[in-house]
């Protein structure tokens, strides 16, 4: 059965967001660290993606006519582990190996690895340019699967980044819908001050892509956005940007100045996650 035959409810998105955030704080436990920040902020665009819009079967995660999830960002692999667990890819038991010796859970993304995982994150600004080429070859395949790609704001300092949006436009790829992550953190500090991005809606529209812009913790705008995304009729690029909060569902962790890389005491993990449940709406 693919994932997509019947539509997750609302209310069953919460739980599977909530359910995200819990299995990336497990993973976070595990090692003492990570980046469980971009994890529990991205984790509401994840389970749209994952319960609502892609076509995929998790017994088979190479499936022909599945629609790909490229994830560009490596260091994001926490995100995509715990969808890709909530999504039964992977066993649930698996979480408790996350970045241990010959888990098939490193800390950054490699496909070799991992099922589910399409591609071989880390150095950034590389993603889109192969989900570009990903998306000629399945045109050529006259294929209707669609690619997703998740980036982040940082990685659109990347020349290559530019490079692939424009070629993308070129070739006019209505199955590739790319995500990115606005959350305003990088390495360096806020990604806003090491390499402006503003006006981002207007510069991916002047490269001629079908552009919206939302809420990345709203579930129903997101349902919306990725709709109309996939149905949009022109033969243009589609992309969804998507303001995201750091640490969300976790308050301590929101209003932490520096959560690129999350290192908290043994006992606050314990905390994040009852923090967790205190907040769970469903």
């Amino acid at each position: 059965m693919t994932a997509t035959l019947s539509r997750a409810s609302s209310t069953t998105l919460v739980q599977r967001a909530h359910n995200i955030r819990h299995h990336a704080l497990r993973m976070g436990q595990v090692q003492g660290q990570g980046y469980v920040g971009q994890a529990l902020g991205a984790a509401d665009l994840l389970a749209v993606s994952y319960f609502h819009a892609l076509n995929y079967k998790p017994e088979d995660p190479e499936w022909e006519q599945r629609d790909r999830f490229y994830l560009s960002i490596g260091h994001y692999a926490i995100a995509l582990y715990a969808a890709l667990i909530e999504a039964q890819i992977i066993p649930l038991d698996e979480l408790e190996t996350y970045g241990s010796d010959d888990s098939r859970l490193p800390m950054s993304g490699m496909a070799a690895y991992t099922p589910g995982m399409e591609i071989t994150g880390g150095s950034l600004g590389q993603g889109l340019g192969i989900a570009v080429g990903a998306c000629l070859g399945l045109k050529r395949k006259q294929s209707s699967s669609f690619v997703y790609n998740l980036l982040s704001d940082g990685e659109l300092n990347e020349g290559s980044t530019w490079e692939a949006v424009m070629s993308a436009s070129h070739w006019k790829l209505d199955n590739l819908i790319a995500i990115v992550d606005i959350n305003n953190q990088q390495a360096d500090g806020h990604s806003s001050e090491v390499l402006a991005f503003e006006p981002i809606v207007d510069r991916w529209q002047a490269f001629g892509w079908f552009t919206q812009r939302v809420d990345g913790n709203d579930l129903d705008a997101l349902v919306k956005a990725f709709d109309a995304a996939r149905s949009h009729p022109a033969a243009q690029p589609r992309v969804i940007i998507c303001d995201t909060k750091m640490g969300k569902g976790v308050p301590f962790l929101e209003t932490r100045e520096k959560t690129h890389f999350i290192r908290v005491d043994e006992h606050e993990w314990d905390v994040a996650l009852n923090n967790l449940e205190e907040g769970k709406t469903v």
